[in-house]
């Protein structure tokens, strides 16, 4: 009997330690699906820590120049090089947002306390090419800000004003060659 109880209390034993390890894998998060280096969640949250932020960064036209002006201050225009040819902001850099890797910002901008002025065609009324409007809510200024913020560069400025390419304010130029 005594080697009957044995076995029994080994038994009980072994399927209370399998048990407790099921109970454990049951709690345990599951694995997210996709890959690793895609944070969704993390971009959301990213997006509302910035959203006031951005708020208090849009600034008219005139604001706008004024800082343009400024010492250690740069134009991002993030559109495809081939709408940055066909007109852009006099004084704008180029780098289209889908090549944003920490590298290539730190090229373009010399270092993380650089004032960064941004816009996108969503500024424009002229609603014409290269200008041509986008969705509100995927206007490229929003995912341009959340991105650079992310990278580490906070000293960033929206133009927040809806203007014309023929405004003299805005300086429009083009460096496409004409025949």
């Amino acid at each position: 009997m005594g080697a009957r109880r044995n076995t029994l209390f080994g038994l009980a034993a072994l399927i209370a330690f399998v048990a407790s390890g099921m109970l454990a894998s049951a709690q345990e998060a599951p694995p997210a699906a996709g890959s690793p280096e895609i944070d969704y969640p993390g971009f959301v949250a990213m997006s509302d820590d910035v959203m006031a932020y951005r708020e208090s960064r849009l600034v008219g036209l005139d604001t706008f120049n004024d800082m343009k002006a400024g010492e250690d201050t740069i134009i991002l225009d993030t559109r495809s090089a081939l709408a940055f040819q066909a007109g852009h902001i006099e004084g704008a850099i180029n780098l289209n947002f889908s090549d944003f890797t920490d590298e290539k910002l730190a090229e373009i901008i010399p270092s993380k306390d650089t004032r960064i002025l941004i816009y996108c065609n969503n500024n424009f009324v002229d609603d014409i090419e290269p200008i041509v409007l986008k969705r509100a809510p995927l206007a490229l200024n929003i995912p341009t800000f959340i991105n650079l913020y992310g990278y580490g560069y906070e000293n960033i400025f929206e133009l927040g004003d809806l203007v014309s390419t023929t405004d003299e304010g805005v300086n429009w130029v083009s460096t496409l060659q004409t025949p």
